[in-house]
């Protein structure tokens, strides 16, 4: 996967990448990928195919999480595999698994994404108005998109894993979505990933944390 640089992704990224709300905090980030395998692409995609091959060959149709629809025609499994290296981009150090990916990515619509944005994204959305004249922040964001898969074109996925393995979950995460936007023309994935943590979690780490010196003095307590 080819990291593509769009200056209208990057506008955004800057005014998503730390806004301060008060009690809370929302982080977004939009990245941009060419589908043409790089580095380690092409042998990560063979054992991911692997690997759901693998699965299919164990499984049944009475499978409680059959995957009919992600992995049995070869087009699924190549999106899929698309989807799970752009997360490995996106997370370089979390470890992501094709066979339990395909449970947790749903195909959405654009209203779907849209009424989801519109929910979580108010306050960041009247910010964005106040700094700026050229449109509301999800029309910035559906033209900045369109401008890089053509969202006309596009599946839409969003990634929902366990909560208890979600590697976008920050401490004191209130909410957290991961959007991605395939285009099996272009060969393009952008995934847009936004997030809502408390900064009353963070004050209370610090309140809880010793103050500097402190430790100094145990330490100074104790026989060594």
């Amino acid at each position: 996967m080819k990291f593509l640089e769009y200056t209208n992704l990057d506008r955004l990224n800057v005014f998503l990448g730390h806004l301060n709300l008060g009690e809370r905090t929302i982080k977004g980030c939009l990245e941009a990928y060419s589908c043409k395998h790089a580095g380690s692409d092409k042998r990560l995609s063979l054992s991911l195919e692997n690997e759901m091959l693998d699965y299919l060959g164990k499984s049944s149709d009475t499978d409680s999480f059959s995957p009919v629809d992600l992995l049995l025609s070869r087009s699924s499994r190549k999106a899929l595999i698309y989807l799970v290296l752009t997360l490995y981009q996106m997370y370089p150090d979390y470890d992501f698994s094709a066979v339990k990916a395909h449970q947790f990515f749903s195909e959405e619509s654009w209203d779907t994404f849209k009424q989801i944005f519109n929910n979580y994204m108010f306050e960041a959305s009247k910010e964005w108005t106040e700094k700026n004249e050229d449109g509301s922040l999800l029309e910035v964001i559906y033209k900045a998109l369109d401008e890089v898969v053509k969202l006309a074109e596009c599946e839409i996925y969003v990634y929902n894993p366990n909560p208890n393995a979600d590697p976008f979950l920050e401490e004191g995460a209130i909410w957290s979505f991961c959007f991605l936007f395939y285009n099996r023309k272009l060969k393009r994935v952008a995934g847009f990933r936004f997030c809502c943590t408390s900064n009353l979690a963070s004050d209370a780490f610090l309140t809880d944390s010793p103050p500097y010196g402190e430790d100094e003095e145990i330490f100074a307590d104790m026989d060594m």
